[in-house]
């Protein structure tokens, strides 16, 4: 069979790339082609263009890339129709995929979308047309099962959240510190400011100055992948700060806490069991114009599965010096520990176990052999 799938980022690399693995396992004649990143390329995927060229976010930077963007629509479709894949798989990446999927309906190939566009935080207009042109959807939280069949009367297939495949395989690395230079004697506090080069913009400078009030501890700095190592140069030339590249879940074994930047590295750190608090900034024209569109509660993942307030969100005008010093003093004590391993605990039983990638896998090749 030919496959052709379309991530945008790079939580979806990962989670194509185990999902094109577990394919491999079904179908022995599998071809892989798609727009994805270096995980997907190692799995045996032939990439049109790489997920780094595409990542743009917030409303005012999507506008003004939007040339950039028709032109990389253009180029998916006449390049879906050169290959003719048996299937198309979409992950995440909603503004583009939707946009695909609506025309290769229409082109008669079919649709399988895994990992669902967060539709019930806004656009939730999406749905009807998610309807009529998407042959299955696979879905990874366990409240969004319930969200598509009993309001939307949409039938999903939920599979249980990727990350549980992944992060099984972790043991500690006993040989971390040394490997990068960190001393031993000092707690790690992780420091993941995002994976898009706005997000680290906005987010490690800040991370950087919190750095400098903690002496106790030493802080590390996750290594997005996809970015230029060199761009965090001008953000560290004057700390002491180590950086961790392609090692992320590593780094987070070996912390006692973290700073993050809400998105899927919410849910990683949780399933980690390291207590984090959620920080997240961006341009005061995007954040106004979410808060108008954006209805939910809470904007981490580990928040909304628990539905409740289990971390602490410091967003926009709340992301500040004075209150990250004084929640991030907080959650180092003991008392605190104790509540965030409960909340971890039960994140994890409603998550459930592993094998969402395989589950999917078997679903997609039964459907189109």
């Amino acid at each position: 069979m030919k496959y052709y799938l379309i991530s945008g980022e790079a939580s979806g690399d990962l989670h194509c790339s185990l999902l094109i693995k577990a394919l491999k396992k079904l179908d022995s004649k599998a071809q892989f082609r798609g727009w994805g990143g270096d995980l997907m390329a190692k799995e045996g995927t032939v990439l049109v263009k790489h997920y780094k060229k595409l990542a743009f976010m917030g409303f005012w930077e999507v506008i003004s890339h939007l040339p950039a963007i028709l032109r990389n629509i253009s180029l998916c479709k006449k390049d879906i129709l050169k290959y003719v894949p048996d299937v198309i798989i979409y992950v995440d990446y909603p503004g583009f995929n939707l946009r695909i999927a609506k025309w290769a309906k229409t082109k008669g190939f079919k649709n399988h979308y895994y990992i669902s566009p967060q539709i019930w935080a806004w656009k939730e207009s999406r749905v009807k047309q998610m309807k009529l042109i998407l042959d299955a959807l696979y879905v990874i939280l366990p409240f969004e099962k319930n969200y598509f069949e009993q309001r939307h009367q949409f039938p999903v297939h939920y599979v249980g959240h990727p990350l549980m495949d992944e992060l099984s395989k972790y043991l500690k690395d006993s040989k971390f510190h040394k490997t990068y230079n960190l001393n031993p004697e000092k707690p790690i506090i992780a420091l993941l400011p995002g994976s898009r080069l706005q997000e680290i913009k906005k987010m490690l400078p800040l991370f950087i100055q919190i750095s400098n009030h903690f002496k106790k501890f030493q802080f590390v700095i996750a290594g997005a992948p996809g970015i230029n190592p060199k761009y965090y140069n001008p953000f560290i030339k004057f700390s002491s700060l180590n950086i961790v590249y392609k090692n992320t879940h590593q780094l987070l074994q070996n912390s006692c806490a973290a700073l993050v930047t809400s998105g899927t590295a919410t849910l990683e750190t949780a399933l980690f069991n390291v207590p984090q608090l959620v920080c997240y900034k961006t341009t005061p024209i995007t954040y106004w114009i979410g808060k108008k569109i954006i209805k939910l509660k809470y904007i981490s993942l580990v928040n909304l599965i628990l539905e409740k307030g289990a971390l602490v969100e410091l967003i926009q005008n709340d992301c500040s010096f004075e209150k990250l010093v004084y929640h991030l003093e907080i959650l180092l004590k003991k008392n605190s520990l104790k509540k965030v391993n409960e909340d971890y605990h039960l994140l994890r039983s409603k998550i459930g176990g592993k094998g969402a990638s395989k589950k999917t896998a078997e679903l997609i090749f039964d459907a189109i052999k």
